[in-house]
């Protein structure tokens, strides 16, 4: 007998490592919604998927990642970095986000005991294999799209989404806008960093890479055999509390006053070069350095990285990698002539700019118009202070 119950013990632990435990018949699956946070990497929320019952009450999220894997920074700009599955209890998972005054919404979801199970299985079976390693996607593979993909692989095409009553079509660097407001240094590096690749509409099934939008749809949703809400209860868990922000301090370290006072800084050199018929080389040396090394860094995020966002970037158009090959001819007091063709040509690419951004072809960066305007005030200037050296 003590042989017999030695076996089964060796056995229970032995599979209990390869299959996950059976649910009990009370338990329930629940979506949690977190609320943005204060910093960029949580200004969009958080969702994950909550397990309770009888014996166990986990949460299971995707999107965690180790800063101490090796080459972490250069995968992460390569895209290349595996994101992973967080496995943890419920409590101390929602402490965290409740101590960073963030909002907890849950709703509970319509399953049978069949689906729950399945669903824990492959939430357990992912976890144990390398913590569900995969390559992140801001837009396509992120916290949220997979919370979708897990409940719609579980419901096997048995989930209708219902637009909800506020729904409207929007691009994705427009969803991204709303959460964020545009005269932050968050959502200018976006609009330089991201390309027209995003200002595509976004279907209602692919707005669900935010977090909010997992919650409302889900809201809405229904089941197509039984015609019932996906949803069958909701609640509010936790409430963010008072706004900390202080609005003066960021307008003045923000990137549209910077913009300005770059700008017009460029603008009155320009002036008082014009006037005293000088050219001041040290200026002319810091905007083709750094708009050319601006411009290698995007066409490096468009060609040599496997990010989907940052494709077809036209502030190429403001910021050429070829800026960096004139310097020789700027510090010249009689540059050759196809530097002055380039100028030419980099007035032409301000103007398609320009065009792009009002046919639609791509959103820029609000704060950047002060630097355009500089930067076309001056190439003007440079054109005619060239054509007076040559007479």
């Amino acid at each position: 007998m003590i042989k017999a119950l030695q076996f089964f013990f060796l056995f229970t632990m032995a599979t209990g490592f390869s299959q996950s435990l059976p649910l009990s018949q009370d338990a329930t699956v629940s979506v949690i919604t977190i609320g943005p946070g204060s910093n960029l990497n949580d200004a969009f929320g958080h969702n994950a998927i909550r397990v309770k019952s009888r014996f166990s009450d986990i949460t299971y999220d995707f999107g965690r990642y180790d800063f101490d894997a090796p080459g972490f920074y250069l995968n992460f700009a390569r895209g290349k970095l595996n994101y992973l599955q967080g496995k943890s209890n419920y409590n101390h998972f929602i402490a965290i986000y409740r101590n960073e005054n963030r909002t907890i919404k849950e709703q509970q979801l319509q399953l049978t005991t069949a689906e729950k199970q399945n669903l824990y299985d492959y939430l357990e079976t992912n976890y144990k294999n390398n913590q569900g390693a995969y390559l992140y996607d801001f837009f396509y593979d992120n916290c949220a799209t997979k919370i979708r993909d897990a409940i719609e692989t579980t419901l096997a095409g048995n989930l209708i989404y219902n637009l909800p009553d506020h729904y409207k079509e929007q691009t994705f660097r427009q969803l991204i806008d709303a959460n964020l407001n545009w005269n932050t240094w968050g959502s200018f590096g976006i609009d330089i960093a991201l390309g027209s690749i995003i200002d595509r509409t976004a279907t209602p099934r692919e707005q669900l890479f935010l977090p909010e939008y997992v919650n409302q749809n889900f809201e809405t949703a229904t089941l197509k055999d039984s015609s019932q809400k996906l949803v069958v209860n909701s609640k509010t868990i936790y409430t963010k509390k008072g706004d900390n922000e202080n609005k003066t301090s960021s307008f003045l370290t923000s990137p549209l006053l910077v913009m300005i006072l770059v700008g017009g800084f460029i603008i009155f050199i320009t002036f008082k070069d014009f006037k005293n018929k000088v050219r001041s080389k040290w200026l002319d040396l810091a905007l083709f350095i750094t708009t050319g090394v601006i411009g290698v860094l995007l066409f490096l995020l468009w060609f040599a990285t496997d990010h989907t966002g940052t494709a077809y970037n036209y502030n190429v158009l403001w910021a050429f990698p070829l800026s960096l090959f004139c310097v020789l001819q700027i510090v010249k007091t009689v540059p050759k002539k196809w530097f002055i063709a380039y100028i030419k040509f980099s007035i032409l690419m301000l103007c398609l700019l320009v065009m792009h951004w009002t046919i639609g072809v791509q959103r820029f960066a609000p704060a950047l118009i002060p630097l355009l305007l500089a930067l076309l005030v001056r190439y003007i200037f440079l054109l005619k202070h060239y054509k007076l050296a040559a007479v």
